[in-house]
């Protein structure tokens, strides 16, 4: 591989590293977020993979990137092509509608970019897993769910010792 392409493919791997600040953080922060976190985004390591081997399939409706190897390669260790997500924010699996559920999983070969994916009627839109996040469950009577349990009602005998 020449010296130019390579110097075009880091190039293009370190796109996301600016002077200008990004996502309100500095461009240093971005920086150093990107070379030693995980959850918050892709590494330098996942970004030069996929700018070296990696073509974009598409987008979802929360901004996540869906991309597999370069032609759709099989790869010899694992007997098919590689397929991954790059998400937009943190890294939670939950993030993925199920329109490109079945295909990162594998269960479809055609990506909803290449079909016609209509909704049914009776699907309610994707949410994520808010579990510890404000926006969570709680079922009422839990204590979280507004501060005060509800008084007992008339059917609750308490247990007296010798009676």
């Amino acid at each position: 591989m020449s010296s130019n392409r390579n110097r075009m493919i880091i190039a293009r791997a370190l796109a996301g590293v600016r002077d200008t600040p990004c996502d309100g953080f500095p461009a240093m922060k971005q920086f150093f977020l990107k070379l030693f976190t995980w959850w918050n985004g892709q590494t330098f390591g996942t970004q030069l993979w996929t700018a070296r081997f990696g073509e974009l399939v598409g987008r979802d409706s929360e901004g996540n990137c869906y991309y597999r190897t370069r032609g759709g390669r099989i790869d010899p260790a694992l007997g098919f092509e590689r397929r991954w997500v790059i998400y937009n924010g943190y890294t939670e699996a939950t993030h993925i509608p199920p329109e490109w559920h079945g295909w990162i999983h594998h269960v479809v070969d055609v990506p909803p970019t290449k079909e016609d994916y209509q909704p049914r009627e009776w699907q309610k839109p994707h949410v994520p897993n808010m579990t510890g996040t404000p926006a969570a469950y709680r079922p009422s009577g839990s204590t979280l769910a507004s501060g005060r349990r509800p008084k007992a009602t008339g059917d609750y005998q308490p247990w007296t010792p010798g009676q």
